[in-house]
């Protein structure tokens, strides 16, 4: 059963019915061979049109250990210097993409490894130096987005899969965080296609107790969201990826899924086991 198809009406846009499944995968899945294997398996037999966002940041770090590269963090986030802007751009763009779509042809999926600086589909802005310096990072401005050739992509039956980097329009790639890319694109899509945007992580879903596997939350508004924050029962580590959903929400995008990649079948339709967030 697939997502229910509802027409959305405006003066300006022609009626939107076509769902499109916007799926983000990191690196717990791309460092893992048999994860992989069987999530590019699953994402191959989805029917409907899709588009495949992808990490890669721990094959990074290694590759750039090879090459005398050390990698760099402030709070979790890498400081993407000139060397490192080299590095990721070989490994997120070239090694991790282009696997990607030679596993994907293999499965009968036509697919195309894309990043923000192809077609001008992504342009982004460095971020500006405040109290830290991140470097060449890009930050994304969704309503900047060309999304006419994913559009075109998809009505050829041509899968886009990105590779977590955009450009600054100064000849300049940008290193640029896959959750947003993905909330980018599911907000400028979602003026073609009713959109459902899918997070795989490593939990089956947004648990109302993170000791639970089982406490799964099942549907989860902004009325629910915001009383269970108050009670302190999410795992904080959550909560930015809920903060990010409801915005792409409040921007048009339909729906946002956060669930495991192993249920991801089962998370494109109406019977999910992740949460659905709307």
């Amino acid at each position: 059963m697939s997502i229910e198809q509802k027409k959305y009406h405006s003066d300006d846009e022609q009626a939107i019915s076509q769902p499109l499944f916007i799926i983000k995968i990191g690196g717990n899945i791309i460092d893992n061979p048999v994860a992989l294997d069987a999530f590019l398996k699953d994402f191959s037999a989805i029917k409907a049109a899709k588009i495949l966002i992808h990490g890669g940041g721990k094959i990074a770090t290694k590759t750039g250990e090879r090459l005398g590269i050390v990698s760099k963090y402030i709070d979790g986030r890498r400081i993407t210097d000139d060397a490192t802007i080299d590095l990721v751009t070989m490994v997120y763009g070239g090694l991790v993409n282009k696997k990607l779509i030679a596993q994907l042809q293999a499965l009968g999926t036509n697919a195309i490894g894309l990043t923000g600086a192809d077609a001008n589909i992504i342009p982004a802005e460095k971020r500006p130096v405040k109290a830290i310096d991140y470097g060449w990072v890009g930050d994304i401005d969704p309503s900047k987005l060309n999304s006419q050739p994913l559009v075109s992509f998809i009505e050829q039956g041509i899968i886009p899969v990105f590779a977590p980097l955009t450009h600054d329009g100064k000849g300049h790639i940008l290193n640029t965080n896959a959750d947003t890319i993905a909330a980018s694109l599911a907000v400028a899509l979602s003026k073609h296609f009713r959109v459902r945007l899918i997070y795989c992580f490593e939990k089956k879903g947004v648990l109302e107790d993170v000791n639970r596997d089982d406490s799964v939350i099942r549907k989860l508004d902004k009325e629910l969201y915001t009383k269970l924050k108050d009670e302190k029962k999410l795992f904080e580590g959550i909560l930015p990826k809920i903060d990010n959903a409801f915005d792409a929400i409040r921007s048009g995008v339909q729906e946002v899924l956060i669930g495991d990649a192993k249920d991801l079948i089962k998370n494109t339709t109406n019977n999910n086991e992740g949460t659905l967030i709307y």
